[in-house]
């Protein structure tokens, strides 16, 4: 059999440090030295390496920098992981950090098993993600428009109402009717409002796009079926889908609710047991599109009017799932506000069950995922 070679790769934008470990615990450890981020030099240096006659086993952090040199990697017949930063192991007092130590320990890690892989989208999925990203930023940059812009009507004592909601068709009909005697607050003004609308025009061409690109998606019958859920419509599904991936890597819902950090955090030590807050691990915006969507679980069970073309489109065994959900969650609701619990610790622990349901619709509704 081949001798694995292991290659820790500490990567940056313009280079990359690269150490050797041998097989076994007494293995050699060799720091080969920095090179050029560039496909031809990662291709240079993997020929290089497998020139010694031993199969090589690469790693490297997830991070900026992409998935380019994994696809490169794996193209040329070589192994690659791509290891979760957060779940590296590092000394506690260990006070020194260069590129030479990260690119060891990242060898040294590997070959003792210790690095956890995260999940590898294929290119359609990576550019479904960074379109979903985009709409997330315009989103944000709406959101501050609408701030500077309400900001700068309340230093002039302009103030649409108390119990009046903002940005509906009245807000911007009122909006059109503010004048001011000053001539530059008159520009100031019309350049918050016309920021609005851009940024505003610019969610809504991205969200356009994101339901044009679902026919070409091999997750499209996911995003669909998860739509039938409560509280989660066509871009909640797109956000939830594109940042958690293929739902059938998960073994148990359990995995699941653990990756979305909906699991209670636990220090315990002896007979001394001291749970705190969820651990807020894996990917923020999955998780804040489930806690979004179990707001809705606080009224009684139904099937909105919006949903009902939705539900119908979908096979029996999604819809029960569904609707199963509703009766469980609204109820679980119900209880949990009559305990007295706080507000967001009920839908904490909706969401935390509510990725449960949306585990068993992933395995019913199971998307084939293209080779990466």
């Amino acid at each position: 059999m081949q001798k694995i070679l292991y290659v820790g790769l500490d990567v940056h934008k313009a280079s990359i440090s690269v150490t050797t470990a041998e097989e076994g615990r007494d293995g050699e450890v060799r720091f080969i030295g920095a090179i050029p981020n560039t496909p031809a030099d990662v291709a240079k240096l993997a020929k290089r390496l497998a020139n010694e006659g031993r199969r090589l086993a690469f790693c490297y952090e997830a991070g900026g920098c992409g998935y380019g040199i994994y696809r490169q990697l794996v193209g040329l017949g070589h192994g690659c992981t791509v290891a979760a930063p957060t779940l590296i192991a590092r000394k506690p007092g260990e006070r020194i950090k260069t590129d030479r130590r990260d690119s060891q320990k990242l060898a040294l890690q590997h070959r003792f098993g210790d690095l956890t892989s995260v999940w590898v989208p294929d290119p359609v999925h990576e550019a479904v993600r960074d379109l979903v990203r985009a709409r997330m930023d315009a989103v944000m940059q709406l959101m501050r428009a609408r701030q500077q812009c309400l900001a700068f009507l309340l230093r002039h004592g302009r103030n649409y109402g108390p119990g009046k909601k903002n940005w509906t068709l009245r807000h911007r009909r009122w909006l059109a009717t503010q004048q001011f005697d000053q001539t530059t607050h008159q520009i100031v003004f019309q350049d918050y409002v016309e920021a609005v609308w851009s940024a505003q025009d610019r969610r809504d061409q991205l969200e356009a796009r994101i339901s044009a690109m679902l026919s070409d998606w091999s997750m499209a019958p996911l995003v669909e079926a998860l739509r039938t859920v409560r509280g989660i419509d066509l871009i909640s599904s797109v956000i939830f889908v594109a940042a958690v991936g293929d739902l059938g890597r998960f073994g148990s819902p359990r995995q699941l609710m653990a990756y979305l950090g909906l699991v209670p955090s636990e220090q315990s030590s002896a007979s001394r047991i001291r749970r705190g807050g969820i651990t807020r691990a894996g990917n923020g915006e999955a998780r804040r599109m489930l806690v979004e969507a179990a707001w809705s679980y606080r009224y009684q069970p139904r099937v909105s009017s919006g949903k009902t073309d939705v539900v119908e489109r979908q096979p029996k065994p999604v819809r029960d799932i569904a609707w199963k959900a509703q009766v469980r969650l609204c109820g679980r609701y119900r209880k949990l506000a009559a305990a007295g619990k706080k507000p967001t610790v009920v839908v904490t622990a909706i969401a935390r069950e509510l990725s449960g349901f949306v585990w068993a619709i992933g395995q019913t509704v199971r998307s084939p995922m293209p080779m990466v």
